[in-house]
Formats: structure tokens, C-alpha cells, sequence
């Protein structure tokens, strides 16, 4: 499928997720959930809270004894009056024209020996819809439309643009080919022009992107306003982010921040993830990390809901700047010659090739596409030869179950076991999740914890995150928040979304650490930076290095509202080198500083000097000395950049924003070389321009006159000193007259010499390249 049909899904409604009933876990306190085979508190308890359990239990039994002790009277009173909203809340069809003009629907009614009990267009060519207003229409022959030659001629355009919708849906997702989906957005531009919502979505998407279609922002633009007006939230998240990025429209952050609203009151997580960045950066609105805990904590419970076991794709972040300093090493991205070599290899029966490739096609990133059919095959060559890595990565598989792999306890259980029995953590790990959750063996904690201990012991980060839910929950085991704390750092270090999510948990709520709003926001950012949204980072780098920037600096422009370091740095970067037609020459500075400040915001050091660099050149500003200064002092503080160091040694030695001082200016050009390798030779030459600045400097304070005057030349060579030097002069004399005496005197030819001929050159085509 396409990265649009994620769009799709990503901020549907948020009562859409709900847990299946097998997730659950018996015998547990009221409040507990569980989130991708964890189980979780809905809210924390501190230490202090916990001994007030019995109590708390007590009072929700009293609860349900109060529920059964309601009379069957009161009951059937109850059901009376919800009776009677359900006949206000369903009002009664009216036949239209026919032979029953006015009066009311009968449902059900029999017509053709089948009983309806809705409206309707069998027995009609023209597939109006109408009903019978008496149980038996051949009978009684009455009738009536069910709604008006307008509504009904409404009515088909839109069942006909539904048809032509999933005609588009479909090839859209069956097709992995660029060509196929161009078809299929034709067909969405068909519905979206019968006014579709849906296709309407999708187009004015891929419009502004410029995904599958020619991108046009007026086009996309006119569409998102119709969707507006018509309670769209992907429409009213959309209009925000024109206004607030300036695109197609006038900027306006007041109008970003109505329509941001809008969006998150309809259910739309991206306008929700926004409002939180904005709320915690205090963008265009008063900076409230309380307001912004709300918003992020809302889209982490969506996104911590929809991990797997497996774990999510892998978020690729390149950035630009970096790449292009240093090409290939900052992507991680893996060459496609070298990924034939692991395939070559795998294809030969080398096992850990086989494994590494079923993982990178498991989870996809780093150049290669999530392949699980691949990632299947991969995994059972190295089980068949005996990889216990590749039997437990099979248990997860099936656990899962998926398109490719059919869902199954009994077959996961099987490898999870051969795997456990080889020692291997992955397999441990989901031992423990079987007994845990009673998955194809009987609910057993006991063997859970201890299976969960032995894969946490090897490092494995899934039975670091489970023991850390036990010790939380008090499974099978005393409830230690303490505990719970360092197994759930200890899973955040192997990047593990669901331990950054119960961290935040944690401390958002106080339990087992101090509260604390700060770190909570910046852990749930972290969950909320790991949703199906992210992987439009890579569609963005994509297009970058497709050569279209104007649809790279759009996707990365709309994930810069949603508070991605990488993206803000990356479209400051494409707006820097003037490579975004989109935008305006006069704006271009000015938009890229105002993201390279929200990247040097989260401690991108890169940008925190750019932003030096933009005040000391009056880049998109006024120039400014001493803000330039602060910048690059602030990088040269926090993150040690020799590139700051060494400017800050530039300014020291020219007084620009601060008083000239070359001691500290050869102070910070060593501290640049210290920093790194690369600034020695600039530093090198740096440091003789200032010696020599310094030399001219001191013979200029100094009065050479007045120092040979207070020379004594008696006193330095004694009182003889006249005879001394007349003897070296005359000596040097004498030499300089005897050589060039011996230079003069003519060496003898022999008769008949003539002088040698020089070799001819070699033609050209012998001639060594120069």
C-alpha cells in the first residue's frame, strides 16, 4: 500500500483501537489494560497509593452489590425509558408519492414472498427506493417512495462514486508498481470530482505532495477547504498547516492554531501531535507542558496500541546537512550491490545472512521495504539449518499472525520452545509471553518471570520491558516500582517504543519516581515521533534524491509542525540552498532560520551554528555580532563543536560582538583542534596569521630608535669592539672577492666540440598523462 493509504489510517478516530478479548488478562485489578502484550495500569499508583488497595477493592464490591440489589421494577422502568429514546432517536419513514401518499412506512412488509425490513429498488429498474405502508404489498398494493427524485438521484452519484472509490483502493493496494498507482489516483480523482470525501482526502494529499500526481497547492488547497466546510478533520489539520507553513496562503499562525483545533476536537492524531509541539515549544500559543502532556499522551496510548509483538517499522532519519558532509555515512542506508552480496550469500546457506535479512525485511528500514513474505522465507532456511535466532523470530511470526503467516499458538509455542531450549533470549522471551497470557499453555507466572528473568539477563530487550510490567503490576511477583523503573530504563536503552511509553507513564503520573511534566512530555514525543506518520521521513528523502525538492521540502515541512528535529533541519536545509521553487527567493532565508531555531531548540548542534552563521552573514536577519556570538558559544558549551570553538576564536582576534583579545582568540583555536582531528589545519594556519599579527602588534608598541639608544655597546662587546668588527668585515671581503675571482676564469673547450643537440620530444600519443 501506499504511504497515502497510512495517511489514511493515521488519525482515525481514537475510539477505533479496542483489544480483543483473548489479550486480556485474568484476575487482575480494575484499571489494568493491556497494550501490545503488556499489561498496564490506565492510571499509575504511587508507593503511598498502595496501601490503600483494600479499601479501593472494597468499595467497588459494595458497587456491584448496590447494581443487584435494583428491583426488577426499577429495571423495567430503565429499559421503558430506553425504549422511548430509541423510538424519539428513530423517527418514522413517510411514503412519498405511490398509492399511499403520507403515510407511514410498514417494516417489515412482505413483497415477492420476502419479508424488508428497510426500504428498497427491488422490483424497479430506476433503483429508487420505497417501501410498503402494510405488511402485505401484493395484497394491498400500497406504496410510497422512500425518498425524493432529488435524494435518490443523490443517492446513486454517491453509491457510484463509492464504486469508483474501491475500484482505486484496490488496485492502489494490490499494486506495489509506481505506475499501477497512477492509475488507481485516477480513479480516486474521478471519485473526488463526484465529491467523494474519502477520495477527496486522498487527492488533495497527494496533490500537495506530490505523490502519484503533478503537485499542485492551489488544487490542494480548494480541496481542503471543501473538506473543511464539510467537518473534514484531515482537511482542517491540512488548512492549518498551509497557513502556518505560508503555502498557498498568506501566513497566519492565529488561523493555524483554529484550525489545528478543530482537527484534534474531530479525533485527528497529526493535529493533536502538533498542538502538543506547539503547546511545549510555545509556538503561537503561551508555553504550557501540561497543555502538551495532554495532546502527546493522547497520540502515544494510539500509537502504543498498535505495536506488535515484532515491533513497528524502523524510522530512518537522514539528515541533510550531515549527508552531504559526509555522503552515505549519515543514512545507515544500505547499499543495493550490498544487499544483492547478503542475498548471494543467503542463497549459498549462510545462516546469518539468512537472519539479517529476515529481520530487515521484518521490520523494513535502511533501504530495504517490509517484506514479511520474504522475511518468512529467510527465517525458515535458518531454522531448517538450525539458527535458534531464526526459530524464535518464526514464534513471534506466527504469534502475530499476519497475511503471509497465519495466526497460530500451538506452531509459535513449538519454535518458542526449540529456541528457549538453545538458549536463546528472542525465544525466551516469547516463552514467557505464552505463559504470561496463557497463549497455547496454561497461564503460569511463575514460569513467565522466570523465562522473562533469563532473556532479560542477555540483554534482550522484551524481557527487560515484561519483567518491568510485572514488577509494576505485582504479577507473579511483589509490586516494586523501584524495580519496574530499571527494567524499564533498561528496555528504553535498546529503544524499545512500549518501555519509552511506560516510562512516560510513570512519570507523568509520579509513581515510583517525582512527577515530572518535563520529562514525561519529551518520552511521550518520543513514542508519538514512532507512528505510521514517521515513515513519511523516508517518502521525503525520497523524493529529495529524485530530484524533487518542492515535494521533499512540503513532507518535511508538514513534520516540522509535527516537531521532528530531523525535519525541521533538513527543510531549513533545502530552503538554505535555495533548491525549493515553491518558495519565494525573498522568504527563503528568513523560513530557514526560523527552523534551523526549532532544531537548535532540541540540540541540533549543526543548526545552532547555522543559526551564528545566519546572524553573523544577516542571513534572513539584520547582522548581529553578539547574537552570532551567543550561538555559536551556546555550541561550543553544549556540544562541543570545534566549528563553534573556531569561530569563536575568529571574533576574539577581530573583535566582532565581543572585545579583541588574541590570547583568548588562540585559546579557542586550540580548544578546536582539541575537538577534532579535522580543525588542526585550519587552526594550524590560523595560529600563524595570529603570531604574526601578534609580532607587528609588539613592534608597533615598541619605539625602535629608543631601544638602540639604551644599547652600550662597550658594555655589550667590550672596549674594542670597533677593531672586532672592522676584522669580520674585512674577512668577508676577501672571501666574496676570491670566489668571484674563480667564477670568472675561462675553462678550456676541446676544438671541434659542438654543443649537444637536445633529444626530440616523444609524439603526443606516448607522452605520460599529465
Amino acid at each position: 500500500a501506499s504511504l497515502l493509504d497510512e495517511e489514511g489510517n493515521q488519525d482515525e478516530s481514537l475510539d477505533s483501537k479496542t483489544l480483543s478479548a483473548e489479550d486480556q488478562v485474568k484476575d487482575h485489578s480494575t484499571g489494568t489494560r493491556v497494550v501490545a502484550g503488556q499489561i498496564f495500569l490506565e492510571s499509575g499508583k504511587s508507593d503511598s497509593q498502595s496501601e490503600d488497595e483494600e479499601n479501593f477493592h472494597s468499595q467497588e464490591e459494595e458497587k456491584e452489590n448496590s447494581l443487584d440489589e435494583l428491583n426488577s421494577l426499577e429495571m423495567s422502568n430503565l429499559l421503558n425509558k430506553d425504549l422511548e429514546e430509541a423510538e424519539i432517536q428513530n423517527p418514522v419513514l413517510t411514503a412519498i408519492g405511490g398509492t399511499a401518499d403520507g403515510e407511514p412506512c410498514h417494516f417489515p412488509f412482505l413483497f415477492m414472498e420476502k419479508e424488508y425490513a428497510e426500504c428498497t429498488a427491488d422490483g424497479r429498474e430506476d433503483g429508487r427506493l420505497w417501501c410498503a405502508t402494510t405488511y402485505d404489498y401484493k395484497k394491498d398494493q400500497k406504496w410510497g417512495f422512500c425518498e425524493s427524485e432529488e435524494q435518490s438521484n443523490k443517492r446513486r452519484q454517491m453509491q457510484e462514486a463509492e464504486d469508483v472509490y474501491q475500484i482505486g483502493m484496490k488496485i492502489l493496494n494490490e499494486s506495489s508498481k509506481k505506475a499501477q498507482k497512477k492509475v488507481a489516483y485516477q480513479y480516486l480523482l474521478k471519485a473526488a470530482d463526484m465529491n467523494h470525501t474519502k477520495a477527496m482526502e486522498k487527492v488533495s494529499y497527494a496533490l500537495l505532495f506530490g505523490d502519484y500526481l503533478k503537485q499542485n497547492i492551489q488544487s490542494s488547497k480548494e480541496l481542503f477547504e471543501k473538506l473543511t466546510e464539510e467537518g473534514s478533520p484531515k482537511g482542517q489539520m491540512a488548512l492549518g498547516f498551509l497557513y502556518a507553513s505560508g503555502l498557498g496562503v498568506n501566513s497566519s499562525q492565529a488561523k493555524a492554531l483554529v484550525y489545528y483545533t478543530f482537527g484534534a476536537l474531530g479525533g485527528n492524531l497529526i493535529a493533536h501531535m502538533i498542538l502538543g509541539y506547539r503547546y511545549w515549544a510555545g509556538i503561537g500559543v503561551l508555553q504550557s507542558c501540561e497543555s502538551a502532556l495532554t495532546h502527546y499522551r493522547l497520540v502515544a496510548n494510539h500509537v502504543a496500541s498498535d505495536i506488535s509483538l515484532t515491533g513497528g517499522t524502523v524510522v530512518q532519519r537522514i539528515r541533510l546537512p550531515d549527508e552531504v558532509e559526509n555522503p552515505g555515512m549519515a543514512s545507515g542506508m544500505l547499499e543495493e550491490d550490498l544487499i544483492q552480496y547478503y542475498q548471494f550469500l543467503a542463497e549459498k546457506g549462510d545462516v546469518q545472512a539468512q537472519v539479517g535479512l529476515g529481520q530487515l525485511h521484518l521490520h523494513g528500514g535502511r533501504g530495504v521495504e517490509q517484506n514479511h513474505q520474504r522475511a518468512f522465507e529467510y527465517f525458515n532456511q535458518a531454522a531448517n539449518a538450525g539458527n535458534s535466532h531464526a526459530m524464535a523470530f518464526l514464534g513471534k511470526m506466527y504469534s502475530e499472525g499476519s497475511d503471509v503467516v497465519p495466526q497460530s499458538n500451538e506452531t509459535a509455542l513449538q519454535y518458542f520452545k526449540k529456541a528457549a531450549d538453545m538458549g536463546n533470549p528472542v525465544g525466551q522471551s516469547g516463552l514467557g509471553m505464552a505463559y504470561l497470557y496463557g497463549r497455547g499453555v496454561p497461564v503460569n507466572y511463575e514460569l513467565a518471570l522466570k523465562y522473562f528473568q533469563k532473556a532479560a539477563e542477555q540483554g534482550w530487550v522484551d524481557g527487560q520491558l515484561q519483567l518491568g510490567s510485572m514488577y509494576y503490576n505485582g504479577i507473579g511477583v511483589k509490586r516494586d516500582y523501584k524495580q519496574a523503573l530499571k527494567y524499564f530504563n533498561l528496555a528504553s536503552q535498546g529503544g524499545h517504543i512500549l518501555a519509552f511509553y511506560n516510562l512516560a507513564q510513570m512519570h507523568a503520573t509520579g509513581t515510583g519516581v517525582m512527577r515530572s511534566c518535563h520529562t514525561a512530555v519529551e518520552l511521550f514525543k518520543n513514542v508519538c515521533e514512532r507512528g505510521r506518520w514517521s515513515e513519511r521521513l523516508m517518502t521525503a528523502y525520497n523524493s529529495y534524491k529524485d530530484g524533487d525538492s518542492n515535494s521533499a521540502v512540503v513532507q518535511y515541512l508538514l513534520l516540522a509542525e509535527q516537531g521532528y528535529e530531523v525535519a525541521q533541519s533538513n527543510a531549513a536545509f533545502i530552503l538554505d540552498q535555495k533548491e525549493a521553487s515553491i518558495v519565494g527567493e525573498n522568504e527563503t532565508y528568513p523560513r530557514a532560520l526560523l527552523h534551523w531555531n526549532r532544531a537548535a531548540s532540541q540540540g541540533y548542534t549543526v543548526a545552532r551554528i547555522k543559526l551564528g552563521d545566519y546572524h553573523f552573514y544577516g542571513f534572513g536577519t539584520d547582522v548581529d555580532y553578539e547574537t552570532a556570538f551567543i550561538h555559536y558559544r551556546l555550541a561550543s558549551e553544549q556540544q562541543h563543536s570545534a566549528q563553534a570553538m573556531f569561530n569563536l576564536g575568529y571574533m576574539h582576534e577581530k573583535g566582532l560582538g565581543i572585545k579583541q583579545d588574541i590570547h583568548l582568540a588562540k585559546r579557542f583555536y586550540d580548544m578546536a583542534a582539541e575537538a577534532s582531528p579535522d580543525a588542526q589545519v585550519p587552526v594550524f594556519l590560523a595560529l600563524c596569521k595570529l603570531g604574526v599579527i601578534y609580532s607587528l602588534q609588539y613592534v608597533r608598541e615598541i619605539n625602535i630608535r629608543e631601544v638602540f639608544s639604551h644599547i652600550d655597546m662597550d658594555q655589550l662587546l667590550g672596549p674594542e669592539w670597533d677593531l672586532y668588527l672592522m676584522t669580520i668585515i674585512a674577512l668577508l671581503l676577501g672571501t666574496i672577492i676570491a670566489y668571484r675571482q674563480r667564477q670568472h676564469q675561462a675553462i678550456p673547450r676541446p676544438a671541434g666540440l659542438r654543443p649537444a643537440v637536445p633529444q626530440q620530444e616523444p609524439p603526443p600519443e606516448h607522452q605520460p598523462p599529465q
